[in-house]
Order: C-alpha cells, then structure tokens, then sequence
C-alpha cells in the first residue's frame, strides 16, 4: 500500500478489523520510511451499478463523490471524518440493497441530505444549498425556517 505521505510502496498493517456492518475490513497502517500512519478500507469489488443524472446520463456509481460532498458540506463542522466515513458506508449499503442496477442523482442526493439532517443542521444547509441550487437567498431561507421548524417539534 501506497504511503499516501511520502508515496512509499512499503507499510506495515498494525490493527485490522471488520467495520460494523462486516462490508469492508479497516486496516490502520504505518508506513515503512516515514512512519507516519494512516487508514485504509479493503472491500469486495461488487457488481457496477449506474447512477442516473438529471440530464439522463448514465455514470458508475462513485462513493467518493458522496464522501467528498459530505466532506466539503461539513467542513469546519464537529463531524468526525470516520463518522461521515460511516455514513457513506450506510448510504452506499441502501442504495446497493436495492434490486435495481440503476439509481437515480436524486434519490442519492435526498439519502445524502437526510443523513446529514440528522447529523449537522449546517453541514445539511451547506449540502443543500449546492444539491437543490438555491437561485436566491428567499429559497435559502425557506430552506432554514422548515428545518427550524422540523427542530422545534414542528413549532414555528
């Protein structure tokens, strides 16, 4: 494995063990020269299946591009990068439990939004505000005034 550090080929594996849902094993590693250490994931290479954009396109499903956008969403936010790790673990085991090979953007980007609702009110705004290209700053305020009133118990 790749020190992605100093790009040495050379690490040692110092704590493995399956993620909770047992898809995929965690390996905590130090690499050879620098010895810095660092994280990996090892999952099963799964059958393709195809996200379908707005445009109609088709395109492999790519679970970077979900963690990047929670990651850009929750910037400077107090969300672990292993929490949202997770997260993108569990969006990624509902969409691939589903019978179809095929998922459209928006039911992608709707689980995204709903995990991070219940996450970080202004890492979801953040997401939000990107997803559904607010045009103005009126549709970003009725954005936050429905998720005030979903944080009161529905109380405006």
């Amino acid at each position: 494995m790749r020190c992605p550090f100093c790009l040495y080929l050379d690490s040692k594996v110092l704590d493995s063990r399956q993620t909770e849902e047992g898809a995929s094993i965690r390996r905590r590693r130090e690499c050879m020269s620098c010895h810095k250490r660092f994280t990996t994931y090892e999952r099963l290479d799964e059958m393709p299946f195809l996200v379908v954009k707005k445009d109609g396109r088709r395109e492999p499903f790519s679970r970077t591009k979900i963690l990047n956008g929670m990651l850009r969403a929750s910037e400077k936010r107090p969300i672990s990068a292993e929490t949202i790790e997770d997260v993108v673990s569990e969006i990624e085991r509902e969409i691939r439990s589903g019978l179809e090979r095929e998922v459209s953007s928006e039911v992608i980007g709707e689980l995204v939004m709903d995990k991070l609702r219940e996450l970080d009110d202004v890492a979801y705004v953040r997401f939000a505000s990107v997803y559904r290209q607010f045009k103005d700053i009126d549709r970003f305020i009725e954005e936050l005034q429905q998720l005030r009133k979903e944080g009161n118990g529905g109380k405006a």
